[in-house]
């Protein structure tokens, strides 16, 4: 690990990306092949593979307080460290002292990880921790706190462990790339680099991919400038959600790839339902269903065709973030909560089918297979005795008419076409109508490149200037909110940087204020009395007039009237707007 530790350290030194990429494929190359796997993940700022749900739970505060403990130090002093150094890790070497005999491997320390996660309850976690970091030098102390946090912090993205990896075993950078995307485990990657055997990586169902995602425009006119067949869908404000169907059993990811099938009780006895084993994208969202027969029309057969919005209209419609936003992040959802805020599916893309990965299909192709799959015939099989016959194609008998409206669930998301401005411009009047944030404009030549954001699939959306962002600091309330975290700074991203650029107190309800405050307080880095330094791991969107330049921030901007739309959870730090986006909104405002 003290080898592991000291290349960290020379990654850290350097900005030049070919040095970092250089500097991690000798030291992979240096390292015996178990040992090099392991230390894949750990460069890439993770303690296990991304693919295994497992996870430390062990919060910053703990972590905060073993490492005062070992260090003999008073809060003060790891405070005067924590403002010079940015981050705990960095305090733990600054901080702990070498002692005789001390010293661990990268392998110890994956042991180390597997144990504290099995633990149960954070005293217990606590002490495995302390134990650990104690056996370890200062040096070593350091990035083993850095990976718990997920927070390495030299400058080294996973792509550039990929890009070590290919150099270090000659191999192409390309299916170093894919594999790692199928596999979602780059240290299984690395095995498959040493031995030449990319043919054997498989997409392992039930490990999300990465999302593609879509890069923003300004006007219907840049909305055709890219490409010159476009697939025209709604944006609906829901979820982001991705769902594993294989052999009834199904499993639905967010966009920052955590596990939220059991959020969505009703959703899984409808995929399961399906013919055949898929990865679906798609979007969770609340839905108002018809509320009886004479409201259900014919449907469509055709959904790249204006018929397609009968068929959304006759199916329902969305309902408000807010409406969905009381179903996030519980595992017990009550039936007074699934009447009163039912959810649908709504299914854009197939990325996987029938043992197939469809990620380098064009989108048309991936569109018919989509549509094929939801109009098929559905599996007789019950999943959790729920109706099969749920699926975006209705089919009404006289007496259920009304039971199998409300199980539909899984519904195709009408596609439309624009050939011209106007057409966008109608479509995009339509979809606010709808309730619908505005649209997504999509290349019908495209593949699904997961993770990335390019010019193949464009948002089209018109409101105050949104921003977001990851929240840094917290502060007591005053009034009515005294004794509550109310009061949040917030930064956007300058590089690897978190740089502060405004603060905001409104926009949450005092459930959400209650509740988070139970979560900063679990996540305090420092606490300076009012105001709290908190781990950077809540992602906010916060909407605002417009934007000044200011030096009261480090940002070198502040935001004018801010408040918070609504809590992120679908999305990680990492995608957090940046500095430059920032910039963008100034110069355009």
């Amino acid at each position: 690990m003290q080898q592991f530790s000291k290349t960290c350290d020379a990654i850290a030194a350097t900005t030049k990306k070919l040095e970092k990429i250089a500097l991690v494929a000798d030291y992979l190359k240096s390292r015996p092949p178990d040992e090099a796997a392991v230390s894949a993940v750990f460069l890439s700022g993770r303690p296990f593979p991304v693919w295994e749900e497992t996870t430390l739970q062990i919060g910053g505060r703990w972590l905060w307080r073993i490492v005062a403990e070992l260090a003999g130090k008073e809060e003060a002093d790891l405070t005067e460290a924590y403002r010079r150094l940015g981050d705990l890790g960095a305090v733990a070497g600054d901080v702990l002292t070498k002692k005789t005999g001390q010293g661990v491997s990268v392998l110890e320390v994956e042991t180390a990880f597997r144990q504290i996660a099995a633990a149960r309850g954070p005293a217990a976690k606590a002490a495995l921790v302390r134990d650990f970091l104690d056996r370890a030098t200062p040096l070593e102390a350091k990035y083993i706190v850095k990976i718990m946090t997920g927070d390495l912090r030299i400058g080294l993205k996973e792509s550039l462990v990929e890009e070590a990896i290919a150099k270090a075993y000659a191999s192409p950078t390309a299916e170093v790339q894919r594999a790692n995307m199928l596999l979602g485990d780059i240290g299984e990657t690395l095995r498959l680099a040493l031995d030449k055997k990319f043919d054997q990586a498989r997409i392992r169902l039930f490990h999300p991919l990465g999302f593609m995602l879509a890069s923003p425009i300004e006007s219907p006119e840049e909305g055709l400038s890219y490409f010159a067949e476009a697939a025209v869908e709604d944006k609906y404000d829901g979820i982001r959600a991705q769902a594993h169907i294989s052999d009834r059993e199904v499993k639905i990811f967010s966009r920052t790839r955590d596990e939220i099938t059991e959020s969505f009780p009703e959703l899984p006895p409808a995929l399961a339902a399906l013919p055949q084993d898929a990865i679906l994208d798609g979007e969770i969202v609340a839905w108002e269903y018809p509320a009886s027969l004479d409201d259900v029309k014919a449907i469509v057969d055709e959904p790249l065709s204006d018929a397609a919005e009968t068929s959304a209209r006759h199916q329902g419609r969305a309902r408000p973030f807010t409406v969905l936003q009381q179903r996030l992040g519980r595992k017990k959802v009550s039936d007074k909560m699934l009447r009163d805020a039912p959810v649908a599916f709504l299914a854009f893309d197939i990325l996987y089918a029938n043992t197939e990965l469809l990620i380098d299909h064009p989108l048309q192709e991936r569109a018919r297979i989509l549509d094929a799959l939801l109009t098929a015939p559905k599996s007789p099989t019950r999943h959790r005795g729920t109706p099969a016959n749920n699926q975006g194609v209705l089919a009404f008998d006289s007496e259920q008419d009304q039971e199998q409206i409300t199980e539909t669930r899984i519904i195709r998301a009408p596609v439309f076409r624009a050939a011209s401005v106007d057409d966008l411009e109608e479509l995009f009047a339509a979809a606010r109508d709808r309730g619908n944030e505005g649209l997504m404009i999509k290349d019908l030549s495209s593949s699904y490149s997961p993770g990335k954001r390019g010019k193949s699939w464009l948002k089209m959306k018109r409101e105050l200037a949104t921003l977001d962002v990851v929240v840094t600091a917290v502060e007591y309330g005053h009034g009515k909110r005294i004794g509550v975290l109310s009061d949040y700074t917030f930064a956007v991203w300058s590089g690897d940087r978190l740089v502060n650029i405004g603060k905001a107190y409104s926009g949450l309800t005092d459930a959400e204020i209650a509740e988070m405050t139970g979560w900063f307080l679990e996540h305090t880095i420092e606490d300076q009395g009012l105001r709290l330094v908190v781990e950077p791991k809540i992602v906010l969107e916060v909407a605002f007039n417009n934007m000044m330049k200011s030096d009261r921030h480090e940002s070198g901007y502040a935001l004018r009237f801010p408040r918070i739309v609504r809590l992120r959870p679908d999305k990680l730090p990492a995608d957090a707007d940046t500095l430059e986006r920032a910039k963008e909104i100034y110069e355009k405002q």
